[in-house]
Parts: structure tokens; sequence; C-alpha cells
């Protein structure tokens, strides 16, 4: 049986044309709930801690990545020195450190 490709294409043709427009419409729409799901909330998080680690003082009282808790003794360019324990101090990177605790955290534990 011969059909003629001539019909059929002229079937699929504006049918196709169509779909390519939803196609377009339905990958802006997902490229932007990714956006707003995933990329804006992780550029927040990353503008918070740099705000964080550029304020750091003498005197702070922060937790590392690690798990280690101290009161910052000395702030350099890209180090500080923590204070874990009475004459015990570490030398880490700024980037290590994960939040800042109140004031008199670390005397109450």
């Amino acid at each position: 049986m011969n059909f003629p490709t001539t019909f059929v294409l002229a079937q699929a043709a504006p049918g196709a044309a169509n779909g390519g427009l939803s196609m377009l419409i339905m990958m802006i729409a997902l490229f932007g709930l990714m956006y707003f799901m995933m990329i804006r909330p992780q550029m927040k998080r990353q503008k918070e801690h740099r705000q964080m680690m550029s304020s750091l003082a003498k005197g702070d009282e922060v937790v590392t990545n690690g798990g280690i808790a101290g009161r910052v003794d000395d702030v350099g360019e890209t180090f500080i020195t923590v204070e874990i324990a009475p004459n015990v101090k570490v030398k880490l990177q700024k980037g290590s450190v994960q939040q800042v605790l109140p004031k008199g955290t670390l005397k109450s534990s």
C-alpha cells in the first residue's frame, strides 16, 4: 500500500510548529522554576556566609564545619586562630567556620 508522502508531510507540518513553541515555553518555565528553587537560595546562603566570614572579630564564639567550638583569638586575611580550651589554640581557614554563636554560649555548656 503506497501513501503519498506529500499528504503525510502536509498533515504533520502545522502540528510540529505548534509543538515546538509549547516545548520552548515549557523549557523556559522549567529553567525559571529551577532558578527560584535551587540557584537563588544557594546564592543567598553564599552571600550570608561571605558576610559572616568578613565580620569575624576577636572574641566571637564560633563552630567549625568539623564541630569544633571555640573563641576566636586572632583574625587574619584567610586564617583565624580559635581557642578551644585554655592555652589550646587551633589555626583554621575562615571558610571552615559554620556559624557564629551568641556571646556566652560556651561558658554555659
